[in-house]
């Protein structure tokens, strides 16, 4: 019997094991991920790993050492189908496995549309390591790509696309690109990058139909008649949580897997972190998921203690990254709300910050190769501060005297 068993292989995992560990937590850990490696890095899945400039072997957040140094123990190849509440136990495909606690940490899966066509060959999602590989696999006997949404996943791969020499499409069901994390400004300048880099974007546009050819895909036909060239499409669509486990045990909402500041559910005996985990956020101010390195490392952190039995909530401000081209895209704080947006720095010369402002205080800062404001931002959000529109614009101004 384990006492802490961890369900998922992820970031969130990760850091639940670590931080039970670091906050004297004393009994056996066990993970069981239905993937064959260990806990790895995802971002670059979707660049570097894509491009051949990221090796599978620096893909493990932690080596073989980390796992025996701590006594945890991750089995590969277990997928879980049930967790027994009134035994204690898991029924995964490699057996039964009792526990004294659990965490739930089983991320996202991508979502797929009932659009006539999805299932013919080529269409692809990327969440893991695997569906990497898939992709890899097919790019020698690829000319043209599709990608249907334009969030972070899309754009970096269309990106990736490009930079590889494919002809690439961007198609985006919202009015613009990046709609739902960021604000117009950003935006159309994502929109002028992509298209000075060849790239076809086509916002406000929903798709009708995949169409093949012996089983394979061939071209994605739009609601305006058009149809696009398509070796492979890539769904990028969003994603949802994978949180079936707790459904039966009343512990999750559609939204995902309840939990408070802590990682805790309803249930004393089990916790959850990560894309899955649905509930309080500090800086929100209401019930949230989000899907980020950083929330999954720092619930999971918050998760580990509240196992050991050390009470330390996650109240970290939100921020998000991403790399698209030669483009840092760093974001901090939730945009939600604010009123206005305020520029500091050059559009022109490809460095700046925009500020999002709800009244007089900041919301959110989405920069573009400005690492400096976003590293300021996660502290100044964090805090009570008062600043101007006019102090914000003015490169003179130091922010950090917002720090008090």
């Amino acid at each position: 019997m384990a006492g802490l068993a961890i369900v998922g292989g992820s970031y969130a995992a990760l850091n639940i094991a670590s931080s039970a560990r670091q906050n004297g937590y004393g009994e056996d850990i066990t993970i069981f991920t239905d993937e064959d490696v260990l806990p790895y890095h995802r971002p670059p899945l979707s660049k570097g790993f894509l491009l051949g400039s990221v090796d599978r072997e620096t893909l493990p957040l932690r080596g073989e050492a980390f796992y025996r140094d701590n006594r945890i123990e991750v089995v590969f190849g277990a997928r879980v189908d049930q967790i027994d509440r009134a035994e204690q136990c898991v029924e995964t495909t490699k057996g039964r496995f009792g526990f004294q606690q659990l965490a739930i940490a089983t991320g996202t899966r991508a979502r797929r549309a009932a659009i006539p066509g999805i299932d013919l060959e080529g269409i692809v999602t990327l969440r893991s390591l695997a569906d990497a590989d898939a992709i890899r696999d097919r790019l020698p006997h690829v000319t043209s790509v599709v990608i249907v949404g334009g969030g972070f996943i899309g754009l970096e791969m269309a990106a990736s696309m490009a930079k590889s020499g494919f002809e690439v499409t961007v198609i985006e069901g919202l009015d613009r690109v990046l709609a739902r994390v960021t604000g117009q400004t950003m935006s159309t300048f994502i929109e002028g990058e992509f298209a000075a880099h060849g790239v076809r974007l086509f916002c406000g546009t929903a798709v009708q139909a995949f169409e093949g050819e012996g089983g394979k895909v061939r071209s994605v036909l739009t609601a305006d008649g058009v149809r696009h060239p398509a070796d492979m499409v890539v769904l990028a669509i969003g994603a949802e949580p994978n949180s079936e486990l707790a459904e039966p045990l009343g512990l999750a909402a559609p939204q995902g897997v309840v939990v408070d500041l802590c990682g805790r559910t309803a249930d004393p005996l089990i916790f959850a972190a990560g894309d899955c985990a649905f509930g309080a956020n500090a800086y929100a101010g209401r019930q949230i998921r989000l899907e980020s390195v950083q929330n999954a490392t720092d619930q999971g952190k918050a998760a580990g203690a509240a196992v050991a039995g050390i009470e330390a909530p996650n109240t970290s401000v939100p921020w998000f990254w991403s790399d698209q081209f030669d483009l840092k895209l760093q974001m901090v704080g939730l945009s939600e709300g604010a009123d206005r947006e305020v520029i500091r720095g050059s559009l022109e010369a490809r460095k700046f910050s925009i500020f999002s402002l709800r009244g007089d205080r900041i919301a959110a800062i989405d920069s573009v190769n400005s690492a400096g404001d976003n590293m300021l931002g996660r502290r100044l959000l964090g805090v009570a501060h008062s600043v101007t529109a006019e102090q914000i614009a003015d490169p003179d101004f130091n922010l950090r005297s917002l720090m008090g």
